[in-house]
């Protein structure tokens, strides 16, 4: 890993003092947009992060958490939670799930190495089965990386192929999902013209069906392995048109929770369950949604739900979508290798370090935080503490989540006097709510956002501390579509169209505390800051200074 010279010993920085435990505190959705009605955090009542806005403007500032600036392949693609969390960490720009996928088709290599080559060896007798997220939403999966999948995979000998699609509704508009399947369908129609055979086997919406995560409901997996793995679903239809324009006309219908349904041939029988000596890919290229999956057509001795029928296959992801887990054990494109994160520095530097969230974001601070890498670096000097999330319901029937909850346990770490860094405590509610589309909802998610980030900081005046308080990505800040005008977009009966997805708007850094030294200020040479200059300054607020590879620091100290 090192090369010559390299050590684990960050230098001391020459104007910042050693031991003021540190606070970093990630509210999860959290952008910064114009003050309307479809601002949530706008609306909502935020008087801590409005303070820190507004109290000391030295101290606050934005950065950008999308697009280039967090790996992605241009700055049309908006931030996830994933990638965000590894800038977070990390303190260096890595290329990202969508575009290493990118640069692996365009070059080819997809298919020169083990993980094609292993599938491959299906082609001849078994199907190709494609599994995942249709859409274009750059989130989970793109809808152009199938497509060049598909090309790339029937010019090298898939004769047979079927894709298993789900409906999106949440990174993109709702109801564009009808397109997306005519585009799809008439892709595979001109397969079938060479003389391949190449269907839509099963589908149902994201949030039903498959992309669960973080083990949360594993009946959302069953209903996708019944009708993938097994043909079998309560809805059965001649062609997915069919199946996404009948089953979105059912009340209260959207393109994220349509019912499973399977396509039958002209004797009911389903066109493409998976079979012994088939292969299978799961495209998405984002790893949260696809871990539960991986799982179930890995495992031997998987034990979540009853499979009824396990068969003999060939699989592998886009991406290894757990690398402690090795899981999948084949993948068609290799993940970021990111070594040598923040955390792992600290550590090794004595810096003992606390993180906290629920279970639908404590993936996050941990995981992804630390390189996509599970596991402790020295469990003498971590902690990591889980609280278990709702399940059964929408997140916008409870919006304040256990924000309550990870506050209380920040505090706590704090207090114990234990910890130097209580790291990456994620506030989930912007972003978990926010994906609901429920405005009101998301206004009190908001507010109990901003309730537990003055709990945390409360603490952190108790104890002379530091805090830096930042986001990972926007979306609660614009709840709906704009036009080019950037006026509300309507849909065709006049209505306002919700936007569920993550959004293009910066996130806010903040820092402050009793223990900060009053010469700190932002820098304003930094010409396009980005989350991944903040492990730099939270390196230098506990008084080292970064490697010289991670992205600059946001801080200066004045000589005064």
């Amino acid at each position: 890993m090192a090369s010559s010279g390299f050590s684990w010993t960050l230098p001391d920085h020459p104007k910042l003092p050693k031991g003021k435990p540190v606070a970093v505190v990630v509210l999860d959705g959290w952008g910064e947009a114009n003050a309307d009605q479809y601002n949530c955090i706008h609306v909502a009542q935020t008087p801590v992060m409005d303070s820190l806005k507004n109290g000391a403007p030295e101290r606050w500032r934005l950065v950008k958490a999308h697009g280039t600036a967090v790996g992605l392949p241009s700055d049309d693609d908006m931030g996830n939670s994933e990638v965000g969390h590894n800038a977070l960490g990390a303190g260096r720009i890595f290329a990202q799930g969508a575009k290493l996928v990118d640069q692996a088709l365009a070059s080819g290599k997809i298919y020169e190495g083990d993980g094609f080559n292993y599938i491959k060896e299906s082609f001849e007798n078994g199907t190709l089965h494609l599994i995942g997220l249709l859409s274009d939403g750059g989130v989970h999966s793109r809808l152009d990386q199938l497509q060049l999948l598909l090309k790339g995979a029937s010019e090298r000998g898939a004769k047979r192929i079927r894709v298993h699609i789900l409906t999106d509704g949440r990174d993109v508009l709702d109801g564009s999902s009808v397109g997306f399947v005519e585009t799809l369908e008439n892709d595979l129609s001109q397969l079938r013209e060479k003389g391949i055979d190449a269907q839509i086997a099963s589908g149902g919406g994201r949030m039903y069906v498959t992309m669960d995560r973080y083990e949360n409901d594993w009946d959302v997996v069953k209903r996708g392995w019944d009708a993938q793995v097994l043909g079998e679903a309560p809805h059965k239809f001649k062609s997915a048109l069919e199946a996404v324009k009948t089953l979105r006309a059912e009340p209260n219908a959207n393109d994220q929770y349509l019912p499973p349904f399977v396509i039958v041939d002209d004797s009911g029988k389903a066109v493409g369950p998976v079979l012994d000596g088939d292969a299978v890919v799961t495209i998405n290229f984002r790893a949260d949604r696809m871990v539960m999956l991986a799982k179930a057509l890995e495992y031997a001795d998987f034990d979540k739900f009853d499979r009824v029928r396990v068969p003999k296959i060939r699989y592998a992801g886009m991406l290894q979508y757990d690398g402690e887990l090795k899981l999948p054990s084949r993948y068609l494109v290799s993940p970021p290798e990111i070594e040598r994160t923040s955390g792992e520095y600290l550590v090794k530097n004595g810096i003992c370090t606390f993180a906290c969230s629920e279970t639908v974001k404590f993936g996050h601070v941990t995981f992804f935080w630390n390189g996509n890498r599970s596991g402790y670096f020295d469990e003498t000097k971590e902690e990591y503490v889980e609280i278990p999330s709702d399940s059964g319901i929408t997140f916008n029937v409870a919006p304040k989540m256990k924000a309550l909850e990870i506050a209380e346990k920040a505090r706590d770490a704090l207090l114990s006097g234990k910890f130097d860094q209580v790291n990456g405590v994620n506030l989930p509610n912007g972003d978990m709510v926010g994906h609901t589309g429920d405005i009101e909802a998301t206004v009190v998610a908001c507010k109990a956002a901003d309730e537990a980030v003055k709990i945390i900081l409360d603490a952190v005046e108790q104890v002379g501390g530091i805090y830096v308080v930042t986001a990972d990505h926007g979306n609660a800040e614009d709840m709906v579509k704009r036009n080019k005008a950037g006026k509300p977009a309507l849909d065709k009966s006049g209505g306002i169209q919700i936007l569920t997805s993550h959004t293009l708007q910066p996130v806010p850094v903040a820092i402050g505390g009793p223990g900060l030294h009053p010469g700190v200020k932002f820098r304003n040479d930094i010409q396009t800051p980005g989350l991944a200059n903040v492990a730099a300054t939270v390196m230098n607020l506990h008084g080292f200074e970064a490697p010289a590879d991670y992205e600059t620091t946001l801080i200066e100290v004045a000589d005064n």
